[in-house]
């Protein structure tokens, strides 16, 4: 569903310019996106910390 994406649709189709988007592949980033936070989340609470930091990426 649209409503549950965290990345801007819009924002990506700015960033490639001039070339097309097609909405799997914005499905697919968004995909990619949740697993890199829910591995950083991971990092953070396996450190025992509640703050996420670039250095969980």
């Amino acid at each position: 569903m649209a409503s549950d994406l965290i990345v801007v649709k819009s924002k990506i189709k700015e960033m490639v310019g001039e070339y097309n988007v097609s909405s799997d592949f914005v499905a697919a980033l968004d995909a990619k996106t949740k697993q890199l936070l829910n591995d950083a989340l991971e990092r953070m609470k396996a450190n025992g910390r509640r703050t996420v930091m670039g250095k969980d990426v």
